[in-house]
């Protein structure tokens, strides 16, 4: 196994329990990839992933490697708002947290009247895309025929009349202009996309499942951070007698009569195996053979292309988190036209204002005491702008912190001290090419929302992970390692999870 990323300990659990003997190898010296923990002074801040969607993938992990509930190693939280809005005309509304009715009755009160049955109604919709696509896009390897999800939109788009020609919403920013017909709640759909680096004017209309997923399974808070499930897996992987060699960077897959045979170390050192899966960014992947992984005409993105990164500033806070305060905030852009095209050019020297997360967990294990406060916030930005720029960073650092500062009354008077954090870091961490964050894969688009298959051209070698099927996040990781120990258990005849 190569990398103790998420979907690497999760394939690594599943593999043990079912009598394989499995190493891990991991180039730094600690397990979770993007989701580690920074802790200095009696404070202590997630430094990757703050919330967690569909907890059943790893609920189903625990049952299925020791018939034990996640519950029990873990406390998970329902967050109450789910999150709350702060919109560029000052308008507000806290989204409450799995409940169609709460959030129809919310978006009336703080939008007007309408704006909630047209949400509401958009959801009817997208749950239809996502029983459409659940199967295939994380259930179950990805297709042979995989084109068939690339050309056909699963999101059933009300009929739209436009130049004499009747058409039906093929991205997200369609949705948002033709079916919700209010910029805010454009807004609250296309952040759910923006997160993930998505430029909605170009993701297809099926990314509306990913504001669904989050209604429908309610987004929920790991008490003492996300890094405690990152804890839990590697410790259920150790009590499966996985084994983990920290410190040890693999610079090659080793390979023989067309067959991957194992790994090589920086320090020299060859592990013969006779599966290799990776848990690594396509692009160091690629530097690790020199054989093609995928068929002429196979869903994979070029390696090498640049993707957006997350950019934020950890806060510690003297005072202590007012009553009642959102876990979640989401400040949306003054001008979200100017934020998605110097996000997808990195043009200029001055970039425009960003979306801003601001992450304010109820957690006494992340503050020295109930004086103070821990709080992240957070941006998606280009990862190929020079981070080493202190000019760049200190402008994005001002930017997050007058955003927070809308939401978080006298934040600037509160802070001790901050650090802030680049796709540079993220980089370092993960190795992911300029710390650039995957996106969960998408049906439709041509397939260029697709993620490269568990498989690959090499017998013996495996993809898991976020840059593999099904995509970046904590749920579709966590599903990757399911299919990709299927896939070596019961060989390629396997079809899923039934």
């Amino acid at each position: 196994m190569i990398g103790a990323g998420m979907g690497a300990m999760a394939a690594a659990a599943r593999l043990a329990v079912a009598g394989h003997r499995v190493t891990v190898y991991e180039r730094t010296d600690t397990y979770g990839g993007a989701v580690r923990r920074l802790e200095r002074d009696g404070f202590a801040f997630d430094t990757g992933p703050g919330l967690l969607t569909l907890p059943a993938v790893y609920r189903d992990l625990f049952v299925k490697t020791g018939k034990e509930p996640l519950e029990d190693h873990v406390e998970l939280v329902q967050v109450d708002p789910s999150a709350r809005h702060v919109f560029a005309d000052g308008t507000e509304v806290s989204v409450p947290n799995a409940s169609r009715a709460g959030v129809v009755s919310a978006l009336d009160e703080a939008l007007g009247a309408g704006a909630g049955e047209r949400w509401g109604d958009f959801l009817v919709r997208a749950r239809e895309a996502w029983d459409r696509t659940r199967r295939p896009l994380l259930e179950e390897p990805l297709w042979p025929n995989w084109r068939v999800l690339a050309d056909k939109e699963p999101y059933p788009g009300v009929p739209h009349k436009r130049l004499l020609r009747t058409r039906r919403a093929s991205t997200l920013a369609e949705i948002g202009a033709w079916e919700l017909r209010d910029e805010r709640l454009a807004a609250l759909l296309e952040s759910s996309a923006l997160a993930y680096g998505l430029d909605p004017r170009t993701a297809p209309a099926s990314a509306a499942v990913l504001p669904y997923m989050e209604h429908a399974f309610g987004t929920w808070y790991v008490r003492g951070g996300i890094r405690e499930l990152a804890r839990a897996v590697y410790e259920r992987c150790l009590k499966r007698r996985v084994e983990f060699v920290f410190d040890a960077e693999v610079m090659r897959i080793l390979d023989q009569d067309g067959r991957a045979t194992g790994v090589e170390l920086r320090d020299g050192t060859v592990a013969e195996a006779d599966h290799v899966v990776a848990d690594v960014d396509p692009a160091r992947l690629k530097v690790m053979t020199d054989r093609p992984l995928d068929q002429d005409g196979d869903v994979r993105a070029d390696p090498f292309t640049t993707r957006p990164g997350r950019f934020a500033v950890l806060l510690a806070l003297r005072g202590g988190r007012e009553s009642g305060a959102a876990h979640r905030t989401v400040v949306h852009a003054p001008d979200p036209v100017s934020e998605l095209d110097f996000l997808s050019s990195a043009e200029g020297d001055q970039p425009p204002w960003p979306t801003v997360t601001v992450l304010r967990p109820d957690d006494p294990a992340l503050r020295p005491d109930d004086g103070h406060e821990s709080m992240v916030l957070s941006a998606v930005v280009p990862s190929a702008v020079d981070w080493d720029d202190k000019g760049m960073v200190r402008r994005y650092t001002e930017y997050l912190l007058d955003a927070a500062g809308a939401a978080v009354p006298d934040l600037r008077d509160r802070v001790l001290w901050q650090e802030v954090r680049t796709p540079d870091d993220s980089d370092d961490e993960t190795s992911a090419f300029l710390g650039a964050v995957p996106a969960p894969a998408l049906a439709a688009g041509r397939g260029h929302y697709l993620h490269p298959a568990n498989t690959t051209r090499l017998p013996g070698l495996y993809r898991v992970g976020g840059w593999s099927h099904p995509g970046g996040g904590l749920a579709h990781a966590g599903m990757s390692g399911a299919l990709v120990a299927g896939l070596i258990v019961e060989g390629p005849e396997f079809r899923g999870s039934q």
